[in-house]
């Protein structure tokens, strides 16, 4: 038998208190929903300990994730160079052959710079990283770029520190928790990074295009010099980014600058470090004293 057609509670307490209800939570949780997106609109940071804690939560399923998908990589690339050994047997002996001569004259430039440091008495200091952690996590898909870390502040890291793979410049902290913490990409539009051409220090921004790529806008408007092909790197302007971390490579030019292809890719990278911040005071005040100074005055 049908149901009725007129669905009203009639004089039934129980269905008007259900119906009231009912209305009551639905309106409650519509102006909660209006008074967050509000609040978020205006203050962007306003929950991010929510969300740090939130990370904390889901830190360890995304680590075993990764791993998961570290491990059906291998085997799939193990899988596919069953069926492409030969071809590329071949390729890698060509790119032996030539990587053979660039080995060589990479040694000689590197013997020519060691003997002008010692002349002019130069001080390299490679940043000791405050952590190391497998990448657990990173969006591929928004239009915003993040990452999630293993580590937080239980293993010393802070908001704004630089991130790095083998490879060059990943982004910085955003937001940090316990035992998790949020990377801002260098490939996210709110990401800019002083960088400069490596042969050559022409300083230029790189900004992310929310696609992948990098935005390259020189400092000096007038004749373009970039290339493609030019490899730019981090200049440590305004502190922050150790000078000389790799960044990107131009893939192609524009009118007040270039595309670049970032060298470090979070798809594809498993392990990164978290490196102390950068500042020039701090640098200089660790460089030795040079030959002949007097020691400073105490305080």
């Amino acid at each position: 038998m049908l149901p009725p057609a007129n669905r009203r509670p009639g004089y039934s307490r129980r269905a008007q208190y259900g119906n009231f209800l009912g209305y009551l939570i639905a309106f409650t949780g519509l102006a909660v929903g209006a008074g967050v997106l509000l609040i978020s609109t205006g203050n962007s940071g306003a929950f991010s300990t929510g969300r740090t804690l939130a990370s904390d939560v889901t830190a360890p399923a995304g680590e075993l994730a990764a791993k998961g998908r570290t491990e059906t990589r291998g085997v799939l690339a193990t899988l596919g160079g069953f069926f492409t050994s030969g071809s590329h047997v071949a390729k890698l002996e060509r790119e032996v052959a030539i990587a053979r001569v660039q080995l060589r004259e990479a040694e000689a430039i590197r013997h020519e710079n060691t003997q002008l440091k010692a002349l002019l008495k130069l001080a390299e200091q490679d940043p000791r990283p405050v952590a190391i952690s497998r990448l657990i996590g990173s969006t591929s898909a928004s239009t915003r770029r993040f990452a999630v870390l293993g580590v937080g502040t239980a293993q010393g890291v802070k908001v704004g520190m630089p991130v790095r793979s083998p490879l060059g410049l990943v982004g910085r902290v955003l937001e940090v928790g316990r035992s998790s913490a949020r990377v801002l990409l260098i490939t996210d539009t709110e990401s800019v990074v002083p960088v400069r051409r490596a042969s050559d220090g022409i300083p230029a921004f790189a900004t992310g295009r929310a696609d992948g790529s990098l935005q390259l806008r020189l400092i000096n408007i007038g004749i373009n010099p970039l290339k493609p092909g030019d490899a730019v790197v981090t200049s440590g302007s305004g502190g922050l980014y150790w000078p000389g971390t790799a960044v990107a490579v131009i893939t192609e030019l524009t009118r007040d600058g270039a595309i670049a292809r970032p060298l470090s890719d979070p798809g594809s990278t498993e392990f990164v470090e978290v490196q102390p911040l950068w500042t020039q005071p701090a640098l200089s005040a660790d460089l030795p004293a040079p030959p002949g100074a007097s020691p400073p005055e105490p305080q």
